[in-house]
């Protein structure tokens, strides 16, 4: 079996995933999002902002070799050349290699026997010091599309460093990461070394086996993993507890302790003996939850610090109101707002749109001029952002804190006000969740705010309006599915008496 850098990568995020990707049907696959091919052009320019910056007089292996294993042989033919940087190298190390090379001690032999190795460093960098090359040796560089030195990136990078000093017939040398924007760091190896013999050891071990690892449904771990509705399907058929909201990895297996494995089962157990496990609040919580999925409907919280009836109150004039942006270029590129006027009874929507990301400072200035043309309205959202983004533009476009302090009064968080205040028979507290057991759906179905990023890069690149009209549709129902669940919840708690 050949042991991959991107076949640990997938394991360190699940371990479900990486055995799925060598022995699943790929059948079973879901179509690849447009997302992904997104942040894998982002990364590409990274890279080449990487080595634009930093070291621009690199060499690669040759075009001409084409199997991964020729490939590996030219990038250890430039290493012994002594060559300053090597890109898109290749380490292999096979089983032969690993048992044959004396100078690994037996602490220093992380790597199982009977497997080949193969890791695909960005960069390799030539440093003085000693290995079989000559006074000469090589550290490995990885380059990352995000901000911050994460756990796996370090464990790939440490899985580099040991295949280099298997190869080099040195001891491993400390491998380095950039994230962005341009940071480098070091990884730690006296930490790393043994976390990474740990899961190769883990990894193997699930690999060989023929049952797959359990289903463990986590909405940002598995929101762009191609074997997402394989795995769903199995946990919906498992009525699984990772399904309700608030079950961690480790809140799970407390509960398995005490033989709750279903969210029936949950929402049946004895409550004293989830106390003594998680604590009473939680216990309490996870409970009414996994009540709520079973009979489809919703509890309110008696506990609640609302006064929802009062704040949710129709006013004449109401204004829902939605984001879209561009995380990679720091860009809010559509403000969305839906005025409501009950006297005329009528819904506007009024989308702000930047055409060009330079037209951000001008749709700012159109919405101001609209939720102050309304300056008694309630505004209402969905999540923290839209407050975040009200003050970024602020102090981005100068605006002064006389217009940004009244405004953010007016803001009405439904999404704070939902979680506070309510359990719904939902698997995540997302508007689209929430909006769809309300039954509200969207026009565009199975459309997600990633696509939306998607759409307006390939309007900056292509000029096809309907990529725009796309994204106004999408965000006029996001702002109408606000308008559905504001207006749900008036209607719930009005019949509530705390």
């Amino acid at each position: 079996m050949l042991i991959t850098d991107s076949l640990l990568l997938d394991y360190k995020r699940c371990s479900r995933r990486a055995f799925l990707n060598i022995h699943g049907d790929p059948r079973q696959q879901d179509p690849e999002r447009d997302f992904l091919h997104k942040l894998r052009q982002e990364n590409k320019r990274h890279i080449a902002s990487v080595l634009n910056t930093f070291y621009p007089d690199y060499e690669k292996p040759p075009l001409s070799k084409t199997s991964w294993k020729e490939k590996a042989q030219a990038t250890e033919a430039l290493m012994q050349q002594g060559v300053d940087c090597i890109y898109q190298g290749i380490l292999w190390v096979d089983d032969e290699r690993l048992t044959s090379l004396e100078y690994l001690n037996h602490s220093q032999r992380i790597m199982p026997f009977g497997y080949d190795y193969l890791g695909k460093p960005h960069l390799l960098i030539k440093q003085p010091g000693q290995s079989k090359f000559g006074d000469w040796f090589y550290y490995p560089i990885s380059i990352h599309l995000g901000r911050k030195a994460k756990p796996e990136y370090k464990l790939v990078a440490t899985f580099y460093a040991q295949l280099l000093g298997i190869i080099q017939e040195t001891s491993p040398p400390n491998p380095e990461l950039i994230t962005r924007p341009l940071k480098h760091s070091s990884v730690d190896m006296v930490q790393w070394l043994p976390k990474l013999q740990l899961v190769l050891d883990e990894c193997v071990t699930i690999l060989e086996t023929v049952e797959e690892p359990e289903v463990f449904i986590a909405r940002q771990r598995c929101n762009l993993c191609r074997w997402y509705s394989h795995c769903y399907a199995i946990a919906q058929s498992q009525q699984h507890l990772s399904l309700v909201p608030g079950v961690t990895p480790s809140r799970y297996q407390s509960l398995q302790k005490i033989g709750v494995m279903t969210t029936h089962s949950l929402a049946d157990a004895n409550l004293d003996s989830i106390k003594e496990l998680i604590g009473t609040e939680l216990a309490q919580r996870l409970q009414q939850q996994a009540r709520s999925l079973v009979h489809n409907h919703a509890i309110p919280r008696h506990q609640s610090q609302y006064n929802l009836s009062e704040i949710l109150s129709r006013q004449t004039i109401e204004l829902y109101f939605d984001i879209e942006a561009e995380p990679e270029r720091n860009l809010d590129y559509l403000l969305g707002v839906v005025v409501v006027d009950r006297v005329t009874q009528t819904q506007t929507f009024y989308p702000f749109l930047a055409e060009t990301p330079e037209e951000e400072g001008v749709i700012w200035q159109e919405f101001l001029e609209l939720v102050n043309t309304y300056n008694e309205a309630p505004i209402f959202h969905f999540s923290d952002y839209e407050k975040d983004t009200i003050k970024r533009l602020g102090n981005l476009y100068q605006t002064p804190n006389a217009q940004i302090k009244p405004l953010l009064s007016r803001l009405i968080d439904l999404h704070h006000c939902v979680i506070n205040s309510v359990i719904l028979p939902v698997e995540n507290y997302s508007l689209k969740s929430l909006a769809n057991w309300l039954g509200f759906h969207w026009r565009d179905a199975g459309i997600s705010g990633d696509q939306c990023v998607c759409w307006y890069d390939q309007w900056l690149t292509t000029g096809d309006r309907n990529y725009l009209q796309s994204i106004l549709r999408y965000n006029e129902d996001d702002c109408l599915a606000t308008l559905h669940l504001k207006n749900w919840l008036l209607e719930f708690f009005s019949k509530i008496n705390f």
